[in-house]
């Protein structure tokens, strides 16, 4: 039998040597087990369960703790540590963490984790056999995942980006005791802002598809959120002096989404809404407050639409 790091083996004690601890054997390769890597007194001539490592010089070691996951196994791992060339050090049970390359992570770093961020990994071997983290993808995924329940539709869950894109978020959905959850994705347009990899986010289930995943949104449903938005809008332009903003339904898009964190499509419902009940009107691409008892809104004085300090 081979000693191969990343598994659980047992194994018989040989001899114990002060002051580094004690040496395990299968009979044609000896493995250290420090003293600081034991849970509870042992002795030569004992059979151990112990999890194989390197240590930090490369040389096979074991351990008695039980690590999160083992050679080939998929977990969810919580980022300790993060280098800006090496990549991210992922707790792993043991007091020492496992490293998930920098070529696993995305090409933009703002979709990096961050540390308290926690990505799903499968450990493997590096070429040299040393323990390393890979990201696990949806092929992964998916057998330990379950097709979402229909009653989820509209509901709110916590989910965890494993799939950072410019046109969407996947992400897996909690399921609770049911265990990983259900795969789902955040469209672009359903996104208030990029997210990264490992990132716990707040997601609505807008869809279930019929394969079981679910669309997913951060948004409020249209009638929850217009109103919100709305209220979001009107305290702005009460703050504003004159109160009036150099924003309308000709605005671009990105602006929108600069100054409100809302889409141009959730702007005008908001807009609309305040129109109709009489709260707003617009001139030459400005919204202004409709004050009562007053006649049209004058433009305050004012260089021109201010899209940068408004």
């Amino acid at each position: 039998m081979s000693l191969i790091a990343g598994t659980i083996v047992s194994l018989p004690i040989d001899r114990e040597v002060s002051p580094y601890g004690y040496f395990l054997t299968n009979g044609m390769q000896d493995v250290l087990l420090h003293y600081s890597e034991l849970t509870r007194e042992v002795k030569p001539g004992e059979t151990v369960e112990v999890f194989l490592f390197y240590d930090t010089e490369d040389r096979l070691a074991a351990t008695m703790k039980k690590p999160y996951l083992t050679l080939g196994e998929l977990a969810l791992l919580e980022v300790a540590d993060v280098h800006p060339r090496l990549g991210c050090f992922l707790e792993m049970g043991l007091g020492r963490q496992l490293l998930l390359p920098i070529r696993e992570l995305p090409e933009l770093r703002e979709l990096h984790p961050q540390v308290g961020d926690s990505v799903y990994v499968i450990m493997e071997h590096d070429k040299q056999g040393r323990l390393k983290a890979k990201l696990a993808g949806e092929q992964d995924l998916a057998p330990k995942t379950f097709h979402a329940p229909t009653s989820w539709k509209n509901e709110w869950a916590e989910a965890i980006v494993y799939k950072p894109l410019q046109m969407g978020t996947f992400v897996v959905v909690d399921g609770g005791v049911l265990g990983f959850g259900a795969i789902g994705m955040i469209h672009s347009s359903e996104r208030s802002r990029l997210l990264r990899l490992g990132e716990r986010v707040k997601v609505r289930i807008t869809h279930i598809r019929e394969d079981g995943r679910v669309n997913l949104s951060m948004a409020q449903r249209k009638e929850i959120g217009r109103k919100e938005d709305s209220e979001r809008i009107l305290e702005y332009l009460q703050e504003r002096p004159g109160g009036g903003m150099p924003y309308s339904d000709s605005t671009a898009p990105d602006l929108i989404k600069q100054r409100f964190g809302i889409s141009k499509s959730a702007f005008k419902r908001a807009l609309g809404k305040l129109m109709k009940e009489g709260k707003v009107t617009q001139k030459e691409n400005w919204t202004y407050l409709v004050k009562p008892g007053a006649g049209e809104a004058r433009k305050p004085d004012a260089q021109g639409p201010d899209s940068t300090n408004g």
